[in-house]
């Protein structure tokens, strides 16, 4: 078993190196699909997410035991890279790889985010009145892209948001699909916004707001973002394209 733990949180490595034994029987459960994800009071009484990813299957485990790194070591190390270049994610605690030999499940700690919205609740295809926010994030990403950071999965569940005295504050969760090397352009930065679900003029808003951000024409943004968007849902139906 690996433990890597952030220096600010040693105090808890006790605590921390005893997850695998008692995850289960911890905290509270939020997610629970081929992963599971629990919120836990760790004894310091800070409030953790922790993260365990399933065993991969058996190719996978070759792989990430020899090849490429593993998710909870992908996502732990892509958060102190957010952080270190100014972009908003909560803050890693930890990993833990578990296995003797292969990889088996491994588990990710971080702090639990005081964010309590997602991009989910513009599914329903209604903007008119948060227009600020959809600038705002556009803003956020635009940040993210100049400091080469590329979420590849930017998608409703990822985009953690909520006001804070008085500013809508944005983090990525999820970032273990990171890219953090390449200079992004605009083609490259107005396709990221694909996969979120909402009516065009979603889009329409974010790209506007990106391109000026950037120095980017808007028109050629929206234009991009809309055909991005397109491309991406076309065989991924979804009830926001009856309503367009």
């Amino acid at each position: 078993m690996k433990r890597v733990i952030n220096a600010k949180y040693e105090s808890l490595r006790e605590w921390i190196e005893s997850i695998p034994g008692c995850f289960a029987s911890q905290g509270k459960v939020v997610y629970d699909a081929r992963n599971q994800i629990r919120l836990i009071t760790a004894p310091d009484g800070t409030e953790v997410c922790v993260k365990r990813f399933h065993a991969p299957r058996f190719l996978n485990r070759i792989g990430y035991t020899f090849f490429r790194a593993p998710k909870a070591k992908r996502a732990y190390e892509n958060a102190l890279t957010l952080l270190e270049r100014g972009i908003a994610t909560p803050e890693p605690i930890a990993y833990i790889l578990c296995g003797e030999g292969l990889l088996e499940e491994s588990y990710l700690i971080t702090r639990q985010s005081k964010l309590t919205r997602n991009f989910y609740e513009f599914g329903d295809g209604v903007v008119e009145g948060k227009e600020d926010i959809l600038r705002a994030f556009a803003r956020y990403t635009a940040a993210a892209h100049e400091a080469k950071i590329y979420h590849l999965d930017y998608s409703p569940g990822n985009i953690l948001f909520d006001r804070v005295e008085g500013e809508w504050c944005f983090e990525m969760i999820d970032i273990n699909r990171l890219t953090t090397h390449s200079l992004i352009g605009l083609r490259r930065g107005c396709s990221n916004f694909a996969r979120l679900w909402g009516k065009a003029d979603l889009h329409l808003i974010i790209a506007q707001e990106y391109a000026d951000a950037r120095g980017f024409d808007r028109a050629q943004c929206q234009q991009v973002a809309l055909l991005a968007r397109e491309r991406f849902w076309r065989h991924r139906p979804h009830p926001f394209f009856v309503y367009d």
